[in-house]
């Protein structure tokens, strides 16, 4: 099954839809499925004198409340419009968390395949609600959430129609620490709720995602920046274009490693099993009628003589032939 890579653009465009457009031409060139950013109405999202996280202080400041830094990276409905139309063009998913109802309703327009609904959301139970009786599949990150919470999430969903629901495991944290990621916890969710899972990774780096890829996620989803340097509360814990796509890759090739979980030959190896294994042969010169001993017999490559598995049914018989030493045995 192909990992489903969302490409986390959020509000790394700094509110400038040339900005945004370059987050799309990279997530493209990265290989990413699909880009997603964040669409609200800061009056409808956050109050007024709403403090900012610690890791918000840290990148951008502590002077200004969340309110003003995140009225600065809004981009208005006519911009997503636009933005919409571009991914349509660059043939890559448009997707677009909404925060507030205003832009769910504004984001039904644009017919997204998938909607996704973010951690702190996940005890907002009149969101939650409208977003299910939207009939699409839903996306549900669990950053900051106990197993009872991430289960009455999922039944609220299911209860109100929503369609296929994937639940990724997440550490709200930006940048995360691998000490607080506990990927097997995505495991527990998928056991515990009977549900596809995945991961949306705040780490810096691109190996928790890789691992998450291997454990079983169906989805991963990562920030991306266009640098991460650049003034805004998430670039830090972005990777950069080039990180993106070495990220996809890396995805690509475990998927084609995880394999279809028979233990079989594969077809690049069947061409050494006679150069690896090894062959009932003769250790000295053996003469017709002479009775196998193992004291005349010995094991070596090649293997595409008598298997040593059958040692015990050649020990005893007798010679059908001369044999020089190092000779394939035959009976």
């Amino acid at each position: 099954m192909k990992v489903f890579v969302i490409a986390e653009a959020g509000i790394n465009h700094n509110g400038s839809l040339e900005f945004a457009k370059k987050l799309v031409d990279a997530a493209k060139d990265a290989g990413a499925d699909c880009i997603k950013f964040q669409t609200f109405i800061s009056k409808n999202l956050v109050t007024k004198n709403a403090l900012k996280a610690e890791y918000q202080k840290q990148q951008t400041g502590a002077k200004e409340s969340q309110y003003d830094m995140l009225k600065k990276y809004e981009l208005s409905f006519d911009e997503f419009v636009k933005l919409g139309r571009y991914c349509q063009d660059k043939n890559i998913e448009f997707l677009s968390t909404a925060f507030d109802f205003e832009s769910i309703e504004f984001l039904k327009s644009f017919d997204m395949k998938r909607w996704k609904i973010p951690s702190g959301e996940i005890t907002n139970l009149p969101y939650l609600i409208k977003i299910a009786k939207l009939n699409k599949p839903v996306i549900l990150s669990t950053g900051m959430s106990t197993m009872d919470e991430i289960k009455n999430a999922v039944s609220v969903l299911k209860e109100n129609s929503a369609g296929e629901i994937t639940v990724l495991h997440c550490t709200t944290e930006y940048p995360a620490p691998f000490s607080d990621v506990n990927l097997r916890a995505m495991l527990s969710i998928k056991e515990g709720l009977g549900v596809k899972v995945g991961y949306s990774d705040h780490t810096k780096g691109i190996e928790a995602a890789i691992a998450a890829v291997a454990l079983g996620a169906s989805v991963i989803e990562k920030h991306l920046t266009l640098d991460k340097n650049m003034e805004g509360p998430d670039h830090k814990s972005s990777l950069e274009p080039s990180e993106m796509k070495a990220m996809v890759e890396s995805i690509r090739n475990i998927e084609i490693a995880l394999g279809d979980g028979t233990k079989k030959p594969s077809e690049s190896e069947k061409k050494n099993i006679c150069v690896a294994r090894k062959s009932i042969v003769a250790k000295r010169y053996i003469k017709k009628g002479e009775i196998f001993t193992e004291e005349n017999l010995t094991v070596k490559r090649p293997g595409n003589g008598i298997s040593p598995m059958q040692w015990f049914e050649v020990l005893g018989k007798r010679a059908v032939r001369d044999f020089q030493e190092d000779e394939l045995i035959e009976l």
